[in-house]
């Protein structure tokens, strides 16, 4: 497949290469499709807000896989979040993805994310990397999923549209600009700092 080709040579190069030309692609998994308009870069043993800055373990081991596989993980022991696998082979390159907009399969994407008598606003359904993985149906089960024939790869956006910033929720590595995201989307979720609060647990 020519476009699986072409993403995954866009991945190879590393996630601070791939993380912008992420923005504006799209994920299609289990009847959604998300267009994605904010990520987060992760660069393992160079990057001290990355899961792999002290090497390999059995929860990261994806991360050091080939790229164009999802690397899962749940965090503070509630929230599933998903990276894609950047890097060449045996190296620990990620992006983590952030938020987006549901271009495709709404309904179901809302019946994912709604509770009786809570309906939300659109720009809300994927905000957030926990709350787009609740919508395209993905557990900590999928970690290693090979995104061919779910990753949609955009043409580059103009630079004026991309913001690079500080990492969500970071005390190691939050001065480092390796979020970006798609200027004035309203999907994109606020920054937040880092609050002290109790080490996570990453199962």
């Amino acid at each position: 497949m020519p476009d699986w080709a072409e993403a995954l040579e866009v991945l190879a190069a590393g996630a601070l290469h791939a993380a912008p030309r992420l923005l504006g692609s799209t994920v299609s998994l289990r009847g959604v499709t998300v267009r994605i308009t904010e990520v987060e870069a992760y660069e393992g043993a160079r990057d001290p807000g990355s899961h792999a800055f002290r090497g390999r373990t059995p929860r990261n081991a994806t991360m050091f896989g080939p790229p164009g596989h999802l690397y899962c993980y749940r965090i503070y022991g509630l929230h599933t979040c998903a990276n894609v696998v950047c890097g060449t082979d045996g190296t620990a390159s990620a992006v983590l993805l952030r938020a987006g907009q549901v271009v495709d399969g709404a309904e179901l994407a809302r019946s994912r994310r709604e509770s009786p008598g809570r309906e939300l606003p659109e720009e809300h359904l994927a905000r957030g990397p926990a709350n787009l993985v609740r919508v395209l149906g993905l557990e900590t089960e999928d970690d290693g999923l090979s995104l061919a024939g779910h990753l949609g790869l955009a043409p580059p956006l103009p630079a004026a549209s991309v913001v690079a910033g500080p990492r969500v929720g970071l005390r190691g590595g939050a001065e480092l600009p390796w979020r970006y995201s798609i200027a004035g989307d309203r999907t994109v979720s606020a920054y937040r700092p880092a609050v002290a609060r109790p080490r996570p647990t990453l199962d």
